[in-house]
C-alpha cells in the first residue's frame, strides 16, 4: 500500500509462489527452472494485472523488492500485464525484460445488435446447427445467481476440465463454491444441461461496464453432435449484451475457437527481474 498525507494512492496484492512457474511459461523466457521462490503480482489465475495508481511504480517496486529478499524469494515483479498497457511500458522503464507469455482474448460489444457479428460465416452455421441439435437432445440452459446454481458440482467440472491442462488444482471445489457464494451479485452461474446433467457451466464476474468469463467446465461426452463448449460461450456473449456490458473478457487459451466468434487477441507479458 502507497499512501500519501494518510491517503492510499496504489495498491498491489501480492503473492508469494514456492515455484514462480506454475503453468510453464517462464523457463524458456527466463534463466529460472520454474521451482523458484518467487512474489508475483496477484495471482496466475488472473489475466489482467494492472496497478491502479501507476505513477508510483517506482515505491511499489522498491518495496516488492525489498519484501522479496525478506521472503528469501529468487525472483520478483509481474504477470499477465497488458503488452499495451502503461504499466508494461513502466516496468521496461525501470529496468525489467518483458516477454510474451500468453493472450486473452475480449469481444468489444459496444454498438453490436448481436455478439456475433464479426464471427465466420462458419462459426455462424456451426452455432445454429449446434444449438438446433441440443434442443433435439433435451439441452437446456440456466442463467442466474450463484446461490441458485449447485455450486460445488460446477466447481468438479471446472476441476476435471483444468486437469486435461495440468491445473486441475485451481479450482478445489469447497474454495471455488464458497469464493463464489462470497462475491454476491458479482457473480453469475450459467448452466447448461443435457436433460438433468450438467455438460458445461460457467462463472462470470460483472463489474458494470465488463463481463469476465472466469472459469467454465465443460463435458464432450455428449449424445447429439454439438458443443457444449459453444453453447456455453454463446450464452455467456449474449448474457453481456443483454446487461449492456461493453466488454466481454474471453480469458485465455483456445485461440482457433475465439478468433473464429470475432473475439480479438491481446497479448499477456511477464516482466520479472531477479531479486
Amino acid at each position: 500500500m502507497v499512501r500519501e498525507g494518510g491517503r492510499p494512492v496504489a495498491v498491489l496484492p501480492l503473492a508469494l509462489m514456492d515455484g514462480l512457474d506454475p503453468l510453464g511459461q517462464l523457463a524458456a523466457r527466463y534463466p529460472v527452472t520454474g521451482a523458484e521462490r518467487g512474489l508475483l503480482s496477484h495471482v496466475w489465475h488472473c489475466y489482467d494485472a494492472w496497478l491502479p495508481g501507476a505513477a508510483r511504480l517506482e515505491a511499489v517496486v522498491g518495496a516488492m523488492r525489498a519484501l522479496a529478499l525478506e521472503l528469501e524469494a529468487g525472483w520478483y515483479g509481474f504477470v499477465n500485464v497488458a503488452h499495451d498497457s502503461p504499466l508494461r511500458a513502466g516496468l521496461v522503464g525501470l529496468g525489467f525484460p518483458a516477454e510474451h507469455i500468453e493472450d486473452r482474448f475480449r469481444l468489444d460489444l459496444r454498438g453490436l445488435p448481436h455478439p456475433f457479428v464479426h464471427a465466420t460465416r462458419k462459426a455462424h452455421a456451426n452455432l445454429r446447427r449446434g444449438r438446433r441439435r441440443a434442443a433435439e437432445s433435451g439441452v437446456w440452459q440456466r442463467v442466474g445467481p450463484p446461490g441458485e446454481a449447485d455450486l460445488m458440482e460446477i466447481g468438479r467440472l471446472c476441476a476435471r476440465t483444468a486437469a486435461r491442462h495440468g491445473t486441475g488444482g485451481f479450482y478445489p471445489p469447497d474454495l471455488f463454491a464458497g469464493f463464489v457464494t462470497g462475491l454476491g451479485d458479482l457473480a453469475l452461474a450459467i448452466e447448461i444441461r443435457q436433460e438433468e446433467r450438467l455438460i458445461a457451466a460457467g462463472i462470470v464476474l460483472r463489474d458494470g461496464r465488463r463481463f469476465h468469463a472466469w472459469a467454465c467446465g465443460v463435458d464432450y461426452d455428449v449424445a447429439g453432435g454439438f458443443s457444449p463448449y459453444a453453447l456455453l460461450h454463446a450464452a455467456t456473449a449474449e448474457q453481456a449484451l443483454r446487461e449492456g456490458c461493453e466488454v466481454l473478457e474471453g480469458g485465455r487459451g483456445n485461440p482457433r475457437f475465439k478468433l473464429r466468434h470475432g473475439l480479438s487477441r491481446l497479448a499477456l507479458d511477464a516482466c520479472l527481474a531477479k531479486v
